[in-house]
Formats: C-alpha cells, sequence, structure tokens
C-alpha cells in the first residue's frame, strides 16, 4: 500500500483560481477579486467543494447577494462572472442553465459633473504628481487606472497623443495629449529616466509586462520605454513572481489628494477622480464635438454609454482640442 503522506497532495482550490488566473493573463485586481467570490460562495454553503454543488446553488447564492446583502448590480454581475470563470476555467464543469436570478436594482444616475471654474478650482489646488494625473484624468478624459498604468512608450510628445493600452473592455484607444500639460509630462519623463538609471544601478530597473512578453522578449522588461511614466516612490516585491521591481503610483495616492483638494475649494459636490472624466466628456460635448468622437477618445464600446453627456446638439467635430486648453489660468 503506497504512503499516502509521500504522495504529492493536489492544489487547494483557491490555488487552482490563482493559477488559472495567471495562466489566461488576468490582471491581479481581478485575480483577487475572483478569489474571494470563490471563497465567499464556499463558505456560503457551508464549506462544500463546489464541484458537489449545482447551478441552482450558483442561483441562491446570487440572490443572497442582491435581496439579502443588496448589493449593487455590478458587484453581483462581477460574483458572477468569477462563479462562472470558477466552473468553466478551473473546474472544467459544465454548469448549465442558472436559470432566473433576483437582479440587483441598478439606480439610473446621471453622472456628477463639475463646471469649468469648479473643476479649474480642484486643479489649482493640487500639486505635484497628483496634479499631474489629475490633468490627464480631466485633459485626455483618462480613468485613473489608465493614467496611473501609462507606460513611456505611449506618451508620443511630438504628436500630442496618448495611447491607451489594454483599457476596459481590453481595448486600445488614442486620445490627445493636452498643450499644457506637455512641459509637465515632458519633465516627468526626464526624471522618471534618472530614477530608471539609478535603479539598474543598484541592480534593479524591470517592470511587470503584461501577458508572456517577459518570455518573449526577455530584456524589455528592463527597457526604458516600458517604465511607467508614474511610477512608487519605493519598490515592492511583485507578489506573483516574487520579483522586487518598481510598480506604478498607488491610485489611493490620487485619490486622497482629489478628495482633498475638493475639501479646500468648498465644493458641494461628491467629486472624485471619476468626475473629471465625466467632465472631460461634457464639457467637449458642450463644445460642439460630435457625440461618436467623444465617444472613441472615452472608450465606450455602447454609443448609449456615452449619450447620458449629451447636453447640446451634435454639430460634428475634427481636430478636437482638450477642454485643459481652454482653462485660463
Amino acid at each position: 500500500m503506497p504512503d499516502r503522506s509521500s504522495m504529492p497532495r493536489s492544489p487547494k482550490l483557491l490555488d487552482r483560481v490563482r493559477h488559472a488566473c495567471r495562466r489566461l493573463h488576468y490582471s491581479i485586481h481581478t485575480e483577487k477579486a475572483y478569489v474571494r467570490w470563490v471563497k465567499r460562495y464556499v463558505l456560503f454553503h457551508d464549506t462544500r467543494h463546489p464541484n458537489t454543488l449545482a447551478a441552482r446553488h450558483v442561483r441562491a447564492f446570487l440572490n443572497h447577494l442582491a435581496v439579502n446583502k443588496q448589493v449593487a448590480a455590478s458587484t453581483q454581475n462581477q460574483a458572477l462572472n468569477a462563479l462562472v470563470f470558477l466552473y468553466d476555467r478551473v473546474l472544467e464543469i459544465e454548469l448549465g442553465a442558472i436559470g432566473d436570478i433576483t437582479p440587483s436594482q441598478r439606480p439610473k444616475r446621471l453622472p456628477v459633473v463639475c463646471t469649468r471654474a469648479e473643476v479649474r478650482a480642484v486643479l489649482q489646488r493640487m500639486t505635484g504628481t497628483n496634479q499631474l494625473v489629475a490633468l490627464l484624468l480631466y485633459g485626455a478624459g483618462l480613468r485613473l487606472s489608465e493614467a496611473l498604468r501609462l507606460r513611456v512608450k505611449d506618451v508620443d510628445l511630438q504628436r500630442g497623443e496618448i495611447t491607451v493600452r489594454d483599457g476596459k473592455g481590453a481595448k486600445d484607444r488614442v486620445t490627445m495629449l493636452p498643450n499644457r500639460a506637455k512641459p509637465r509630462l515632458a519633465h516627468q519623463i526626464k526624471a522618471r529616466k534618472l530614477l530608471h538609471n539609478a535603479d539598474l544601478d543598484a541592480g534593479y530597473g524591470t517592470v511587470h509586462l503584461p501577458y508572456a512578453l517577459a518570455r518573449k522578449y526577455p530584456n524589455a522588461e528592463s527597457s526604458w520605454i516600458w517604465q511607467f511614466v508614474f511610477p512608487s516612490r519605493n519598490r515592492s516585491t511583485d507578489p506573483r513572481t516574487g520579483t522586487v521591481r518598481r510598480h506604478h503610483r498607488s491610485d489611493s495616492a490620487v485619490q486622497r489628494a482629489v478628495k482633498n483638494a475638493v475639501a479646500q475649494a468648498g465644493l458641494s459636490k461628491r467629486v472624485s477622480c471619476h468626475t473629471l472624466r465625466h467632465s472631460f466628456a461634457t464639457h467637449l460635448i458642450e463644445d460642439g464635438y460630435d457625440i461618436r468622437t467623444v465617444q472613441e477618445l472615452l472608450g465606450h464600446n455602447d454609443i448609449r454609454t456615452t449619450q447620458k453627456y449629451v447636453h447640446v446638439l451634435n454639430k460634428g467635430g475634427r481636430g478636437v482640442a482638450s477642454p485643459l486648453d481652454a482653462l485660463a489660468d
């Protein structure tokens, strides 16, 4: 009879979820979210293994989230995606039809938008790198995550363009680089070059690369063009590989800076980083730019998502100028 203590153990369920996410090149944020939902699903069913559960158990969990926990519709959808991933990609079990679930209510709210004077007041009360990031949120319509993940190669100072790689929906797009942000961004990139050289001299200088590029191009991870434009102050250990490298700036640092600036400006609106992106879209439409042009700049899949910003008639727009460049000092 074989010695069971010497036999290799199969990976635990949550480790299998992590491995599947990494095999499919999911982001670290998605990986953590899926692991969290699988854990909650198992605990909800008294720690029974998911391979002993079926579609009706998934439906019961999703209904529990909507009825008892009253989570947002996006939260319920994320939980559903995590469980479908679990059965399809990890357990390789056909889940079958889940059936009708109680949907979380999705309130129909208009986005919070600042006036140009309010945007100016917020930006004037910010400083340093956080202010530069905020300039790009309003001036180029970037999401906070998109701004922080910008790499040197994706900023074209000569053409006045920013290329957003792997944005929401895994899409690339091109948006404008505001003229008023160019000098600041050029200085940021020069400073970033000095920091990268210092990291290389210290025996570091690598950066996380998306997908399998690190294996395909072994020297790319230490290449200058792949470095994040907005680096973190300190080097950190990659939770997946254990490699010590410099990641991009924390989103919480920018969020706190915007929150403090809003308080100092005395605004009564609930303004966040994403409000600056909302204001970018609204002000472009107010200036007469075509809604489909705005849709492309924002990276929306559906024109209906962009239509919530409509306050004026479409007039057609070419040669889009950033609303940031129209702000007076």
